[in-house]
């Protein structure tokens, strides 16, 4: 199964100030991109992800678009494949832009192979970042699996990688325990309601607690 993985990145100053222009270009070219898909609706049409990727190219060698050339290319051809997902699933007229001052910077860096890792001891490690060269993070977990692509972002005024690991579990086929099964109802007022008509939280389970998974809530 696919598993994420957040550590905390430890950039100097010049890394951070690139950061932040990275993922100012990748702000940029998802809005430019999502107008020319709207532009393109609104004459009936559709634009694809090649298309773009062929215009960005295009772009690149204008001198007025010289900025574009600062960025690891598949850091922004992802963008451009994320906007295409995001216009496939939402419909291009519920994309939302990317505000200067409501979006978090954020990258991704889609082939595991242009960002390997090595670690120093059992607190660091260090991942190779594109254009960003090494950056030692803070090894609080361990990865537990093959790495299949990273993002980095902002967070307040810190900076973290968000690997996305493929960690060898299989998903059951079936459930461990299929006579046991019930849905369950989370709310405000009660945590949590079962099918069964059970309440789980505070004022109803007479001081006991739970605990809500992906296959149940157990009582503790």
């Amino acid at each position: 199964m696919l598993a994420g993985r957040r550590y905390r990145l430890e950039f100097d100053f010049g890394q951070q100030v690139f950061a932040e222009r990275l993922g100012g270009i990748c702000r940029s070219v998802w809005n430019t991109g999502l107008e020319q898909r709207r532009e393109y609706r609104r004459r009936g049409a559709y634009l694809s992800y090649e298309e773009q990727c062929a215009q960005l190219a295009e772009a690149k060698k204008d001198p007025y678009c010289g900025w574009l050339a600062d960025a690891p290319a598949q850091v922004i051809q992802q963008t451009l494949k994320d906007l295409d997902q995001a216009c496939r699933r939402h419909g291009t007229w519920k994309v939302r832009w990317k505000s200067r001052t409501r979006w978090k910077p954020s990258f991704r860096f889609p082939t595991a192979k242009h960002i390997p890792i090595e670690r120093a001891n059992r607190k660091w490690a260090r991942v190779f970042l594109p254009e960003f060269g090494w950056v030692k993070f803070r090894m609080s977990r361990p990865l537990g699996g093959v790495v299949k692509s990273a993002t980095v972002s902002r967070d307040g005024k810190h900076w973290f990688i968000s690997f996305l690991v493929e960690d060898g579990i299989k998903e059951a086929a079936t459930h461990a325990r299929p006579e046991r099964g019930c849905g369950v109802d989370r709310g405000v007022v009660t945590a949590a309601v079962t099918s069964d008509g059970e309440f789980f939280d505070r004022r109803h389970a007479n001081g006991t607690s739970c605990r809500i998974s992906g296959t149940g809530i157990s009582v503790l």
